[in-house]
């Protein structure tokens, strides 16, 4: 394997990858938006946009992949590499140090960046391997964690791994099992392809304005995926504050699933509207929006809660008879 001369890029990779980070990007827009209370839909939570965020995660995992055969196959390209390498790691320590700074409760420690530059290496052998040993490995990574988790995965310290049974707090999380085996299945896909589809690819030159436009997209994704995040938050920050539509939908949000869970205990509609509306101002009162709605709660705002629990059920059952049925706040 030794350096080679600068390969020729195929225009619909980088189309592929401009489709990929448009997703993305609208991924993210959605969630800003729901956030921070501009639409109802449950962008965090919902199955279907879990499916949609996974399935642009994989699609870029793939590409990861696909890249790294169509630059290295043939023999590696040490210094393009390299340098590649370590524009992926600086992006993935800004974004460590950028969460860190804003969300230290949940600040981002192996999101999808760290987890591309630590894949990248990994799967630098099974470019050469038999291309039976690189679908096994691939079939290593991704198959034991639908059979296989445990709590010390639940640990951040472990956590990058996979395995866990509930993922510690953070905004990112790309652990190594499954996803490396996303990027060995690109390496797969374009070793098979690479004689006879690869070819036929070249040829292939965009030229309407939206294919163009695609392709650029496609060879400038991570400098796009750094800035874009920043871009949208500094344009719906400013909007939500302006229109009061972060506190009046979480409001409404939070009443609906209070109401739900509530008599779905047992405990009639007028009594769980009394109770989920003290729920309400409690946590309006304690600004508790943040640990509710992200999941990262402190000791202290646990007790807030809690407290706040107690007076509400004594609101409606006098008695506090927790034991026999009063209902938490969800």
């Amino acid at each position: 394997m030794s350096e080679t001369a600068k390969r020729p890029r195929l225009p619909v990779i980088d189309i592929a990858r401009g489709v990929a980070i448009l997703f993305m990007a609208f991924y993210h827009l959605c969630w800003d938006l729901w956030y921070f209370g501009f639409i109802a839909a449950d962008i965090g939570f919902d199955p279907g946009w879990v499916f949609f965020a996974r399935s642009i995660l994989a699609s870029f995992l793939f590409l990861v992949g696909v890249g790294l055969v169509l630059g290295h196959g043939e023999g590696m390209r040490w210094r393009g590499f390299g340098r590649r390498w370590l524009f992926v790691l600086a992006g993935a320590l800004a974004i460590t140090l950028g969460t860190g700074l804003t969300f230290p409760d949940s600040f981002v420690y192996f999101g999808v960046l760290h987890a591309i530059a630590l894949f990248m290496p990994l799967a630098l052998p099974f470019l050469f391997t038999p291309l039976w040993v690189s679908t096994l490995a691939a079939a290593l990574f991704i198959v034991p964690p639908l059979f296989f988790t445990h709590p010390l995965f639940n640990e951040k310290l472990f956590s990058w791994l996979g395995f866990w049974v509930e993922p510690p707090i953070t905004n990112d999380l790309v652990p190594v099992f499954p996803w490396f085996g996303s990027v060995l299945a690109g390496v797969i896909v374009t070793r098979l392809a690479r004689r006879r589809l690869v070819p036929k690819l070249a040829h292939f030159q965009p030229r309407n304005p939206l294919a163009r436009l695609l392709a650029w997209l496609g060879r400038w994704s991570l400098p796009f995926y750094l800035i874009h995040q920043p871009v949208l938050l500094a344009m719906i920050v400013p909007l939500s504050m302006l229109t009061g539509s972060e506190a009046g939908l979480r409001e409404r949000d939070f009443l609906a699933s209070c109401q739900l869970t509530c008599e779905a205990g047992g405990t009639t509609a007028p009594l769980c509207t009394t109770y989920c509306q003290c729920g309400l101002e409690g946590i309006i009162r304690d600004d508790l929006w943040e640990p509710v709605f992200s999941g990262v709660i402190s000791a202290g705002d646990q007790a807030r809660l809690e407290a706040n629990n107690r007076q509400c059920s004594a609101l409606i059952y006098p008695e506090l008879l927790e034991e026999q049925g009063a209902p938490r706040l969800p």
